[in-house]
């Protein structure tokens, strides 16, 4: 698309999202901002701290608000992240910790694991927090690596001792939690033994984020939240009760979708408004944005830094 046609289509989806957001701007009511204790904005804020340490549910981890994500356009044991190459990708990261990021989102099919220790080299393993992804397709395939070999295998890709949060990846089915159970327990038995410290899902449907927030066994989701409903299998108005939900029963909540997939990339407008919707949420402790470059940070960190605080 060239930036002409580009612009055309922005300035549609504009005046379309227009009618959305005040649909969202309702759901928002529904779900009021909490105390700062489990809100996440610091006492007597007026806008909000991309890097502020924020609680992830009960987990007992604490992320900044804004973590880094590592699979844009992922699939297939690589990302934009890892196309960027080793010396641009791993400058990337570093940076974003210098600047107060503490929290990376990986996935086995991001191919993004073998990049996070070097860039972090030097750093104390424990002033930072790994998420990964296990993928359904190792799941469904019996052949494949089994619960307990993925896991070790991950351990020596991002050459560390435990794992902050383990998840499910892209779990779009309504009986993900019963198709999966062997998994559950392998991973329920990592978390005793201590080389994990959460477990989860990354919810791809509304019925699996049903599932999710029913089920006894999660620790904390990935979900897909934005103030249009691009990218998300659902509108606003569909998503947050249940997140509401999830968030209530003390599950950590990560927002995923910020930028759209890449849509609102052009826009600034959209991204200060998905921004302002989903922060001032109460229901979401922190979002992950896929960054491909220095300008992608700061421009998602003054987008963060000028939105507003809403009292509840």
């Amino acid at each position: 698309m060239d930036k002409m046609k580009r612009r055309e289509f922005l300035t549609k989806s504009v005046a379309g999202a227009a009618g959305l957001l005040v649909g969202s701007k309702v759901v928002s009511a529904q779900c009021p901002q909490e105390a700062v204790t489990s809100s996440p904005a610091t006492a007597g804020s007026k806008t909000f701290d991309p890097y502020e340490m924020v609680s992830l549910g009960k987990t007992g981890i604490k992320v900044s608000r804004v973590g880094f994500g590592t699979g844009m356009k992922g699939g297939d044991y690589s990302s934009n992240q890892t196309r960027l190459g080793k010396q641009k990708f791993e400058a990337l990261l570093k940076e974003s910790y210098d600047r107060g990021c503490r929290f990376f989102d990986c996935a086995d099919m991001y191919g993004s694991h073998p990049y996070i220790i070097p860039a972090l080299k030097g750093i104390p393993r424990e002033n930072y927090i790994i998420s990964t992804k296990i993928q359904r397709f190792d799941i469904l395939d019996g052949e494949r690596e089994k619960p307990l070999v993925t896991f070790d295998r991950f351990l020596k890709e991002l050459n560390t001792d435990y794992i902050d949060m383990l998840l499910f990846h892209c779990v779009w089915e309504p009986d993900w939690n019963t198709r999966y159970k062997p998994y559950m327990d392998g991973m329920y038995e990592l978390k005793a033994k201590g080389k994990v410290k959460a477990v989860g899902v990354s919810c791809h449907s509304l019925a699996a984020l049903k599932t999710a927030a029913d089920e006894p066994w999660v620790d904390s989701v990935h979900a897909r939240i934005n103030a249009y409903g691009t990218e998300m299998g659902g509108s606003p108005e569909e998503v947050v009760p249940i997140l509401k939900q999830i968030h209530d029963a003390g599950k950590g909540v990560v927002g995923m979708k910020q930028i759209g997939q890449g849509a609102f990339r052009y826009s600034r407008e959209l991204r200060e408004k998905t921004a302002d919707f989903v922060l001032n949420l109460g229901c979401v402790d922190a979002v992950v944005v896929g960054f491909e470059s220095t300008e992608e940070i700061n421009d998602y960190e003054d987008v963060v830094k000028k939105t507003p605080v809403k009292s509840a």
